[in-house]
């Protein structure tokens, strides 16, 4: 076990009557956060206590054929194609994947995306919806949405085991439902959006004199910010390996306190890349790859 610092976002300092924002492709927002210390455990040898279902995260030895994800035509083709079977390999009674996004982070200088420190969820049960709406048929998506259905990341280390800015993640069963707070997503602008709302392989980074201002940009989605409670109990996998995946549920709409949830099933996890400070000076930059997918059940 070590000790860390995690950013959480300043409850306080939220102005009344407004709705906090983030940047999809900058360490921005428009609240303050506060840090705090807190316990990390680590995760190695302890694989087997922990699911999708009970913690809300999971950790499999899954060794992929790409290795440095560079071609977005592979990552699209080949490596989503182990996704999804990895995904009914570990999870008993999916009937249907669909992957919509990917996002590489490389902590090396000029890179497009980096690791965010900041604790958080990616998708409110809002904006799960909106997904399967956005992406499946109209007739099929009603379908679907009538069924279990959840949003998991698939995250994986490149290259290198993330020694530097590892990520940690939150046991659901230890937050409570008054630790989210919902937060405006902003995603620059695009001239063909209208005819073109894939945004993959179009990322570039901003301006670092501009990140705190919201001119080009627009709404395209909402997360969770999530405040800080001494009741969190972390977790990581220590120099977790590109031979390794940790599968990161966003949502579930059979997670308890959602309409048709289930008591015992784990809605979401919390989530932050933060600095191990165990990490020795001269490791490798993180990289890293996470593939976003609705998933739905039998």
């Amino acid at each position: 076990m070590i000790t860390a610092v995690f950013r959480h976002i300043d409850t306080s300092a939220v102005p009344r009557g407004t709705k906090p924002w983030v940047k999809v492709d900058a360490d921005a927002a428009s609240f303050k956060l506060a840090e705090h210390k807190r316990s990390v455990n680590n995760l190695r040898g302890r694989e087997d206590e922990f699911s999708t279902d009970n913690s809300g995260f999971a950790v499999y030895r899954e060794p992929s054929s790409e290795k440095t994800f560079t071609d977005d035509a592979v990552v699209r083709g080949a490596y989503y194609q182990e996704i999804e079977a990895l995904l009914k390999k570990r999870i008993p009674g999916i009937k249907k994947v669909v992957i919509f996004d990917h996002t590489i982070r490389r902590r090396m200088p000029g890179a497009a995306r980096a690791p965010v420190q900041q604790v958080h969820v990616d998708q409110t049960p809002a904006a799960a919806e909106v997904r399967v709406r956005r992406h499946l048929p109209a007739g099929e998506a009603e379908e679907l949405l009538k069924g279990r259905f959840q949003i998991i990341n698939v995250w994986r280390p490149i290259e290198n085991p993330a020694t530097d800015f590892p990520l940690a993640v939150v046991d659901w069963r230890t937050t409570t439902p008054d630790d989210f707070l919902p937060v405006d997503l902003l995603y620059p602008k695009r001239e063909d959006f209208v005819t073109d709302k894939d945004d993959r392989g179009k990322e570039v980074r901003p301006d670092e004199s501009k990140w705190y201002s919201t001119e080009g940009y627009e709404i395209r989605g909402e997360t969770m910010a999530v405040a800080p409670n001494e009741a969190h109990k972390y977790y990581y996998q220590k120099d977790m390996t590109p031979d390794e995946v940790l599968l990161l549920k966003c949502y579930d709409s059979w997670g308890e306190g959602q309409p048709r949830g289930k008591a015992g099933i784990a809605v979401r996890t919390p989530h932050t890349a933060f600095v191990d400070p165990q990490t020795p000076a001269d490791a490798p930059g993180r990289q890293s790859i996470e593939v976003r997918c609705l998933v739905f059940y039998e």
